[in-house]
């Protein structure tokens, strides 16, 4: 009867340790997960909310550090354009800056899967992203993946997650991008 006790009890822990594992694998981690909702809740400020301190201002773009970043980014900037038609602006975070191109390879591709995964909590809405992933190929200097938001919140209809891989040619950076962007299909709408 104990040895029936202990091999029922081994069972349990197994299955779910197992069932952890799994879930973990197909579910971003939940920092991943705050901190995308962070910067995405402050996109309807403009992020202002989370804009730091000057970087580079230039004639077209004002890039500032960002108070708040994702985990595994290298750097994180807003980038605010000098636009009259788009006054939004532009979340970066590189998440990979190097000469690794399976690295790159792997950070793009994870980068992708985490914010596919991530389920987004707006104050108005939920919901999530969605799109396919353009695969990665060391003979092109560039892949491009935009993740659309699912959500009934008109404030982000435009809002896409973009994710790039791009060569250098002394390095390669991978680069997750949160925005607004229209949808081809709109100018033929209006």
């Amino acid at each position: 009867m104990r040895k029936l006790l202990i091999l029922s009890a081994l069972i349990i822990f197994s299955a779910s340790a197992g069932k952890a594992q799994f879930y973990k694998s197909i579910l971003p981690s939940p920092a991943f997960s705050d901190s995308i909702n962070k910067i995405v809740q402050d996109f309807r400020a403009n992020y202002y909310g989370i804009q730091g301190e000057v970087v580079s201002e230039q004639d077209d773009v004002d890039i500032y550090q960002s108070k708040s970043s994702v985990p595994g980014a290298v750097q994180c900037f807003i980038l605010r354009f000098h636009s009259v038609i788009d006054t939004s602006a532009s979340l970066q975070a590189v998440m990979y800056r190097g000469d690794s191109y399976k690295e790159a390879a792997k950070i793009y591709r994870n980068t992708f899967r985490l914010v596919n995964k991530t389920r987004l909590h707006l104050s108005t809405a939920n919901g999530g992203f969605s799109g396919n992933m353009e695969e990665p190929s060391e003979t092109v200097r560039f892949s491009s993946s935009m993740l659309r938001t699912n959500t009934n919140d008109n404030a982000y209809k435009n809002f896409i997650a973009e994710i790039e891989m791009v060569n250098n040619f002394t390095e390669w950076e991978v680069r997750l991008n949160l925005h607004n962007k229209k949808d081809d299909r709109d100018k033929y709408m209006q």
